[in-house]
């Protein structure tokens, strides 16, 4: 089939999480006649089935259509499909750049939501041609006149421009298919020129090796022809090269406009990095495209097997789903609490947690997480500053200056009726409040600095309890900034438990540890002697409670008699419970370093 620039387009969808954006490819793959029969189920390009079960779309899957309008022309559309999470938003940036426009949906019954707005932004900075649409209008509390109320203050569109569509029916799938035909502009870029190809993706095949998901801007590559990676330096021979139906379709080569894939036979997906750009390693192009970065890790908590057999199955467990997804990182570590583990990197908090269930689910593995912490930079008296993502290890007080900590701007959509909880619960986490927007007489924009690590514990949890679900929570990186922050240490009879230390507020450093304390008394079981907790910054003890010992009743064969007797047989039994606590261990339950995540802030 001969490409024909002037009759393709490439574009995305882009919407907060549950606003049906899986499904509404789902019904342009049907309209189209992409995939039939057997091929049709729900959520098809959702591959997993932790993508299935939660509704959310954690790895982006292009695929060309091929569409005949209502006139009877025939059309090339690549859907290059976009993460559905604020935790992937490096990924969606890249996402965009390859395309040329964007379906913005919204969800006929709740709204413009905080991701809706930042993607919108995302989407005018690499100025796509937008398309506002909105989904769900088939259901009966569908609030349609409201609805295209924000869409006009939001993008100051014409309601006639507004697309209405049911991806749940196929109402309006034609109406959109054609203004996506007539509003989106063709690619540009030379075929004759040295090849640019931006990668958007990656995964890792164990035949052909790392494969590259590229949108070419400009020049030819062929099957066979040797390329270069501007991001590494790196030069691979191209072993396969096409374009995407459900699976890979080989071709000849791919010019300049075209959505596909190449196979480099890279034996780490690492060297094949999302943003990276692709030359020929003979004639390259000048420069590479803007835009790239590589993708930094933001939370980073410990993972240890329950089981320290499974150590080994742990191991190759994380290199397998490192071969697939760059951006998790991670290194062996050891703790006098759990043994063996790994500390790992993530993007986020629900990056964390689809990594944590893949390793359970699909290896067979019990773990245990320890409490998720976030990189800081120390800055040390001599001038040098060092990254800490592992509270056990920051250095001794004695050589800090000072200690700086990631901040993120925070933007929550919420009713007018949940302001003041809103403010208040982002308040108690430090935040900084820096803007106050109404978006139509009913829902606020309030945007938030605020330290990553009081919004990796529970602040989401917590704006869902105090908003009754209805606020929507965006955030991306702003900065490191300096505060009064210290190192907390939890220990057990006089030990450091390495894996309960965390770093706090200063202020916030005694109520923390009190109730940590307490929570640890509750969980760890009663021993022959009795167990001192303690909440401790350096030698000095904030807070302390104590496991009671059992007491068995050495004074019960004595009847009457002298006192001396009773005061002799108690004095023994306290000089054997001091032995007892000298060579004893406590073992510490799972649920304490889970009980971590529970703590009331």
């Amino acid at each position: 089939m001969v490409f024909n620039r002037e009759k393709t387009r490439n574009f995305c969808i882009i919407a907060h999480i549950d606003h049906g954006k899986s499904t509404l490819a789902d019904r342009l793959l049907e309209h189209t006649g992409t995939l039939k029969g057997k091929e049709l189920k729900e959520q098809v390009l959702d591959s997993m089935d932790l993508e299935r079960e939660r509704g959310i779309t954690i790895k982006s899957h292009p695929i060309r259509m091929d569409y005949t309008d209502t006139g009877g022309e025939s059309w090339t559309l690549n859907l290059i499909d976009t993460p559905g999470h604020v935790d992937f938003h490096y990924e969606v940036s890249r996402s965009l750049a390859a395309c040329e426009g964007a379906l913005l949906v919204v969800d006929a019954v709740q709204g413009v939501q905080a991701q809706t707005i930042n993607n919108m932004y995302l989407a005018l900075e690499h100025d796509l041609a937008i398309l506002p649409v909105i989904n769900k209008i088939d259901l009966p509390a569908a609030r349609l006149d409201y609805v295209i109320e924000q869409f006009i203050d939001l993008l100051g569109c014409d309601p006639d421009e507004i697309l209405q569509v049911s991806a749940k029916t196929g109402e309006g799938i034609q109406m959109l298919l054609d203004a996506v035909v007539a509003q989106v502009p063709p690619p540009g870029g030379d075929p004759e020129t040295p090849p640019q190809a931006l990668i958007f993706d990656s995964i890792f095949d164990p035949y052909v090796g790392a494969v590259a998901y590229v949108r070419m801007f400009t020049g030819t590559i062929k099957k066979g022809e040797k390329i270069k990676l501007f991001g590494n330096d790196k030069q691979f021979e191209v072993g396969d090269i096409g374009w995407f139906r459900l699976d890979r379709i080989s071709q000849p080569s791919l010019t300049a406009g075209e959505v596909g894939y190449i196979a480099t036979g890279a034996k780490d997906v690492r060297h094949v990095r999302v943003g990276d750009t692709i030359s020929l390693a003979e004639n390259p192009c000048d420069k590479a495209l803007p835009g790239y970065t590589e993708a930094k890790p933001m939370v980073f908590s410990g993972m240890y097997p329950t089981d320290n057999d499974q150590y080994d199955e742990l191991f190759d467990a994380l290199q397998k789903l490192q071969m697939n997804d760059a951006s998790l990182t991670w290194e062996k570590e050891t703790s006098a609490a759990l043994g063996f583990g790994f500390r790992c990197g993530f993007l986020g908090l629900l990056h964390m947690e689809i990594i944590q269930e893949r390793l359970e689910r699909e290896y067979g593995l019990n773990l245990i997480a320890t409490l998720p912490n976030v990189e800081y930079e120390v800055l040390l008296k001599d001038g040098t500053v060092e990254l800490c993502e592992n509270p056990a290890l920051l250095p001794d007080v004695k050589y800090i200056a000072e200690i700086r900590e990631p901040i993120v701007r925070a933007s929550v959509i919420t009713p007018k009726d949940y302001v003041g909880p809103v403010i208040q619960i982002s308040l108690e986490r430090r935040g900084v409040q820096t803007k106050l927007e109404y978006l139509d007489p009913e829902r606020v924009n309030i945007e938030f600095d605020l330290p990553l690590n009081e919004l990796v514990v529970d602040y989401y949890d917590k704006l869902k309890s105090v908003t009754r679900g209805y606020a929507s929570l965006d955030y991306e990186y702003f900065t490191h900034r300096k505060d009064d922050l210290i190192r907390l240490d939890i220990l057990i009879n006089g030990d450091m438990v390495d894996a309960l230390t965390c770093i706090v507020h200063r202020d916030n450093a005694h109520s923390w540890g009190l109730k940590l304390c307490q929570k640890l008394k509750e969980l760890i079981p009663r021993q022959m002697f009795a167990v001192a907790i303690q909440a401790a910054v350096g030698t000095r003890v904030l807070a302390r409670t104590s496991v009671k010992a059992f007491r068995k009743n050495v004074t019960a064969k004595c009847y009457g008699g002298d006192i001396s007797r009773k005061r002799k047989l108690l004095e023994k039994q306290k000089e054997g419970k001091k032995r007892m606590k000298q060579v004893g261990s406590v073992e510490i339950p799972q649920e304490a370093f889970l009980a971590v995540l529970k703590v009331e802030r």
